[in-house]
C-alpha cells in the first residue's frame, strides 16, 4: 500500500482509524499554510473589522509603528547631505547608505540604467510623508523615489529607539524643511 492512499480493502472495525492514519500526513501542510495566513485576511474572510496586532509579550513594539523608507540618490555627495539632514530634522533616527546599486528603469519612453546610492531609513511610520516631502523639496531628481515598508517586528529595544529619537517631530504638527 502506498503512503496517502486508502486500502482496497480494509479489515476489521479499525478500518477508520487506520485509514486516518493514512491520509493525516497529506493533511498537515494544508493545516500549517492556514495557520501561517495574516490575521487581517482572516478577518476579512469572516467579515469582522481587522484588530490592531497586540504587541508580542514583553514587548511594548507596535507592530507597524516603525518603517523602512528606501530612497535612491545619484551620488554619495547627495545621499550624505540628505541623510544627515533628515536626521538632524529627526525625521529619521538613523540612515545606512548603499553604494554602488544598479538601477534599470524605463524613464520617458527609455531604458535607463544608473549607477546610484540606496538610502535606508529608519523612522515612524507616521512621518513618512512629512519625509517624503522633505526629500521631495531637496532631492535632485524631476521624480524622486521614496517607498517605506512598515517593520512588523524586530529587536525590541532597537525599535524603541527608532521612536524615541523621531519622537519630538511626531508630537508636532508639521516640519518645514
Amino acid at each position: 500500500m502506498s503512503r496517502g492512499r486508502a486500502p482496497a480493502v480494509l479489515l476489521g472495525g479499525g478500518a477508520a482509524l487506520l485509514l486516518s492514519f493514512l491520509w493525516m500526513p497529506a493533511l498537515l501542510p494544508v493545516a500549517s499554510r492556514l495557520l501561517l495566513l495574516p490575521r487581517a485576511l482572516l478577518s476579512m474572510a469572516s467579515g469582522s473589522p481587522p484588530s490592531q496586532p497586540l504587541p508580542a509579550s514583553g514587548s511594548s513594539y507596535v507592530p507597524g509603528s516603525v518603517s523602512a523608507a528606501f530612497v535612491t540618490c545619484p551620488n554619495e555627495k547627495v545621499a550624505k547631505e540628505i541623510a544627515r539632514a533628515v536626521v538632524e530634522k529627526r525625521l529619521a533616527a538613523c540612515v545606512n547608505l548603499i553604494p554602488q546599486i544598479t538601477s534599470i528603469y524605463e524613464w520617458k519612453g527609455k531604458i535607463e540604467e544608473d549607477s546610484e546610492v540606496l538610502m535606508m531609513i529608519k523612522t515612524q511610520s507616521s512621518l513618512v510623508p512629512a519625509l517624503t516631502d522633505f526629500v521631495r523639496s531637496v532631492h535632485p531628481y524631476e521624480v524622486a523615489e521614496v517607498i517605506a515598508l512598515p517593520v512588523e517586528q524586530g529587536n525590541s529595544p532597537y525599535l524603541h529607539w527608532v521612536r524615541q529619537v523621531t519622537e519630538s517631530v511626531s508630537d508636532s504638527s508639521t516640519v518645514l524643511p
